[in-house]
């Protein structure tokens, strides 16, 4: 507790070095997140594509519980990409950022649903791709919505 207090009243007297200190550890964070995240995306295409889901199958037995997975999944995605680069871009605009991201990720998402023609175990479906769609749309607004509130952690002081 007392190494705490001291490591508080430290950070309080190097002022902006421990705030510097502080934003450079979340964006280091952030990005780590989002580079856990895209590998966990990727794992869950690999594995439908196989046909070999195993538990994540359950998803599907619920009903609209595919589309709910697609809105969430590639929602929350888009939401850690939007907030990395947001972070590490800070001279850039913020919307411009936002809707590069989202064009991207609506082009990548769009080439995965396509090739699931090609997989025996999967099966193209708009009504999926336009939850995705939506999932990019509605959490690039909550991108935006956070970082005009000053970003994910409060602000420093």
């Amino acid at each position: 507790m007392v190494e705490g207090a001291a490591r508080v009243k430290s950070c309080r007297s190097q002022g902006l070095k421990c705030r510097s200190r502080r934003k450079r550890d979340l964006i280091f964070y952030m990005k780590w997140l989002t580079a856990l995240f895209i590998f966990f995306i990727i794992l869950i295409i690999v594995l439908a594509d196989q046909g070999n889901l195993g538990i994540l199958q359950l998803v599907n037995k619920i009903p609209y519980g595919d589309k709910a997975g697609h809105f969430i999944l590639y929602g929350i995605l888009t939401l850690l990409l939007d907030l990395s680069l947001m972070r590490s871009l800070p001279n850039r605009s913020p919307q411009r950022v936002v809707v590069s991201t989202g064009l991207i990720l609506a082009l990548l998402i769009g080439l995965e649903e396509i090739s699931q023609q090609y997989f025996p175990s999967r099966t193209f479906d708009m009504i999926d791709l336009t939850f995705s769609y939506l999932g990019v749309s509605f959490f690039s607004w909550l991108a935006l919505k956070i970082h005009s509130r000053g970003g994910v952690a409060p602000p420093l002081q």
